[in-house]
């Protein structure tokens, strides 16, 4: 039987340029990078496919162009539950 990880992935936006992903972790790192963002009222999004996306990309690298539309959305839902305009 395969077993799951769970994974988590953070996301920085400054709206100037590209995200850059900021952390990632699988299993423990993952509940505490979730611990975090929850802490710090930072949206969490469950997203399978862009989370097997984001494993390729390392700790401090701008996310890759084919990943943009994906993580707009992303961003765009949590400015929304902030009540921002993205």
């Amino acid at each position: 039987m395969k077993r799951i990880t769970k994974k988590a992935f953070a996301l920085t936006y400054e709206g100037l340029s590209v995200p850059v992903l900021t952390a990632k972790g699988s299993d423990l790192l993952a509940d505490e990078i979730i611990h975090l963002a929850n802490k710090n009222n930072v949206p969490v999004i469950s997203n399978t496919l862009l989370a097997e996306d984001l494993s390729e990309v390392d700790i401090g690298e701008e996310i890759p162009e084919i990943m943009y539309e994906a993580v707009a959305v992303v961003l765009s839902w949590a400015y929304w539950i902030k009540g921002r305009k993205p």
